[in-house]
């Protein structure tokens, strides 16, 4: 697991910098978040290299966890997830005789 920090301002810096640091989920001077060792990540890093600091943490049971929870959670926000259901609600309505009036 890799703790990236935000060390230094984004005042004044380019426009793709600050899109990558907020890519990477840093918000203000000082926040810190813990992302996997990935190629796409030391990438990110590398290209904002002297704006964050980086350290090496072991991964713990509670990281995994959350990190489970977290892509249970957007899986459950994906437009596929949604339209599956709402599918079976809509072909119960289907399957629903009409009534003759």
């Amino acid at each position: 697991m890799l703790r990236v920090t935000l060390t230094k301002g984004l005042v004044g810096k380019k426009d793709v910098h600050k899109k990558v640091v907020r890519a990477l989920g840093l918000r203000k001077y000082g926040s810190s978040v813990l992302h996997h060792d990935s190629p796409t990540i030391r990438g990110m890093v590398n290209k904002v290299h002297y704006l964050v600091t980086v350290t090496e943490e072991a991964e713990t049971a509670e990281s995994k966890k959350a990190q489970e929870t977290k892509t249970a959670a957007k899986a459950a926000k994906s437009p596929a997830a949604k339209a599956a259901a709402k599918a079976p609600a809509a072909k119960a309505e289907a399957k629903a005789p009409a009534k003759a009036k």
